[in-house]
């Protein structure tokens, strides 16, 4: 994985490649570079090893997501604001099957950051309102569904949202 920077660097490479390219006559390799260079465009708003991880968490494959979110060594340097909000948001999936503490700052993080979807969005404010919910902090969890049923906009989380607000009765 390259660094951000490093992906912008190689765009402008190609792109003044691809000019003299033109310069010189050579249309089609100019044309070609010019395509070329929207890969490392891309890779730099989409990185490579979170689409990997949503490619394997897709397949209910949570070792192997895991194992591509780890070779993000430096998220705060090697990815943009939006791409370090779905880093925790894995995590904070991955681990909320495991360890609630860890997958809690995860996901607190996540939303922080900011995430481009509303559905993951919500999914994270319901996983934080689940974790409130286990510590009995139900003013908290009260107000996080509510969060989540104002994003949910094709009601897709409705059963788990009022799952929760039964358990919420309960306490």
């Amino acid at each position: 994985m390259f660094n951000k920077n490093i992906k912008i660097v190689l765009t402008v490479l190609i792109i003044a490649t691809a000019i003299w390219q033109f310069t010189e006559g050579n249309i089609g390799n100019g044309i070609f570079l010019i395509l070329l260079s929207i890969i490392p465009i891309f890779l730099y708003f989409k990185n490579e090893y979170i689409l990997l991880a949503f490619f394997k968490l897709r397949k209910q494959d949570f070792a192997g997501a895991k194992v591509w979110l780890d070779k993000i060594k430096n998220p705060e340097t090697a990815l943009v604001r939006k791409q370090q909000g779905y880093y925790n948001y894995l995590n904070g999936l991955m681990l909320s099957q495991t360890n609630l503490i860890q997958a809690e700052k995860y996901f607190k993080k996540a939303v922080e950051l900011g995430l481009s979807m509303d559905m993951d969005l919500a999914v994270a404010k319901l996983n934080l309102a689940g974790i409130a919910l286990s510590r009995r902090r139900k003013l908290e969890a009260t107000n996080l569904l509510n969060e989540a049923k104002k994003l949910d906009k094709h009601n897709m989380l409705k059963d788990q949202i009022s799952m929760m607000k039964e358990q919420m009765k309960k306490i």
